[in-house]
């Protein structure tokens, strides 16, 4: 293929990239939907959630440890999923952060306007993407910088609600809604207002906050001293969800009685506006569109280094396997940023953003729990397969394939979920559109994809024909 990747995204990187990744956009545009939904039990789902991909992403973890030639997930699903696996892994995962960006684009140009009402959404969205694109061109030490900050802006401003929420609680705040007091986490209903079903309903938006988290398995292939950093990174994710998630909901819900939020509005701006914050919406804008930039970053990012690996396994055309001058794929990141900008036709078709934000993340959070769950039956094959390699391994998930399983079964049952709420009824029946269109599109490259997962298999690089 030429010039290959490089390894440029230090310690530093890693560890603000898998920060990022564990602060969704969904905690800031949608924890207000789930709350509605939930009530203060909300912290909850997200520890159960956070349990479980903490240990998805420790078995994650040790695969991308157990070879150095795994430069992502698509080659782990090669290895034991055979190419099939890769194939539908890699193109799914990149059709993921192509729609989810597109939420993420949708949410940008709707708190543009908030300041910019008279700027059109599609402009706000072309000029977004062509600034990222200008950004990922020059190397990925650059994305690096970027996301470092961009994660910096929200782990600043949760901290910044968690303090401000403390202060209000201790010197017991009136505000037009009763007294900031962790008393209203169960005061107004009990933790548990709308019961189980309620509960079990706020799931969906909940994971739909963790998409990213995973991004840990696309970046090892430019990640220096990935046998440090890529642990650490692991293993302070349940430290973030605690802090990060769990910390500012129930502050949130302390603060202000669950029932008393918007569902169309963030909880964000309701607490800084109470210690009379005159530009608090303003600042929680900021902080929303960096929030989406942050992840419309991950995807251009994600993308382009995933059609790289697809090439590169003869899993797609091998034009996307060529890098610049500063080791970037620039076709595959040029041709997922341009499908990128239908974000901007779809703001024109649906003037209802909120509306649209809603059906594109059921519809990803679908796709996304899939590539999770091929993940996690790669994991579990390469545990059985490899016994004593995964008994020998420095880092590994404990248990093994038996927690594997027990994480398989999690995700069969949040697909279970689905299946209760309009919107994400139909995001589960027209996902398998997606599925048939990639049995069709395989025809085209399984044989040069069996003789690329049999030359890796042997020892050797793996090449397009």
């Amino acid at each position: 293929m030429g010039k290959k990747l490089q390894k440029e995204l230090s310690n530093r990187h890693i560890q603000l990239i898998a920060i990022g990744g564990a602060i969704g956009t969904g905690l800031f545009l949608g924890s207000g939907q789930t709350i509605k939904l939930t009530g203060p039990s909300i912290f909850i789902a997200y520890i159960i959630i956070g349990m479980f991909l903490f240990a998805f992403m420790r078995g994650l973890g040790e695969l991308l440890l157990s070879n150095t030639k795994f430069n992502s997930f698509v080659d782990i699903a090669n290895e034991y999923l055979g190419p099939f696996g890769g194939f539908i892994i890699g193109w799914t995962y990149w059709f993921c952060w192509i729609i989810s960006s597109m939420s993420d684009l949708t949410a940008i140009g709707q708190y543009i306007a908030y300041w910019l009402p008279q700027v059109p959404n599609w402009i706000s969205v072309l000029f977004v993407v062509l600034v990222l694109i200008a950004f990922n061109l020059l190397g990925a030490k650059l994305f690096g910088e970027l996301e470092f900050w961009f994660a910096l802006i929200k782990i600043i401003t949760i901290l910044a609600l968690i303090v401000v929420g403390l202060i209000l609680i201790f010197f017991s705040f009136k505000t037009e809604h009763g007294t900031a007091s962790f008393s209203n986490l169960v005061s107004h209903g009990g933790m548990f207002p709308h019961g189980a079903f309620g509960f079990l309903m706020a799931f969906q938006m909940a994971i739909y906050s963790f998409i990213g988290i995973e991004l840990i398995g696309v970046t090892a292939g430019e990640t220096k001293d990935r046998e440090k950093t890529i642990p650490k990174a692991i293993n302070n994710v349940p430290v973030r969800i605690l802090l990060f998630y769990v910390g500012s909901l129930i502050i949130i819900t302390s603060v202000v009685p669950w029932n008393t939020l918007s569902e169309n509005s963030s909880p964000f701006v309701k607490v800084f506006g109470l210690i009379g914050i005159p530009f608090a919406a303003s600042l929680v804008n900021f902080v929303v569109i960096t929030a989406a930039a942050s992840a419309t970053n991950s995807g251009i990012y994600s993308n382009s280094r995933i059609l790289f690996g697809l090439a590169e396994q003869g899993l797609g055309p091998k034009v996307f396997g060529k890098v610049n001058n500063h080791g970037v794929p620039h076709i595959s990141m040029l041709l997922s940023s341009l499908l990128l900008l239908f974000a901007a036709l779809l703001n024109y078709i649906f003037p209802n953003a909120v509306q649209l934000f809603i059906y594109v993340t059921t519809l990803s959070t679908v796709l996304y729990l899939f590539v999770w769950t091929l993940i996690i039956i790669s994991y579990i094959v390469y545990a059985f397969k490899n016994k004593k390699e995964h008994k020998a391994s420095d880092f590994k998930l404990p248990g093994g394939p038996y927690a594997g399983f027990i994480v398989l079964a999690f995700f069969i049952f949040a697909y279970v979920l689905l299946l209760f709420t309009d919107e994400t009824q139909k995001a589960l029946f027209v996902s398998p559109i997606w599925f048939i269109f990639m049995i069709i599109m395989y025809q085209k490259y399984k044989n040069n994809a069996r003789a690329n997962v049999q030359k890796m298999r042997e020892g050797n690089k793996p090449k397009a024909n």
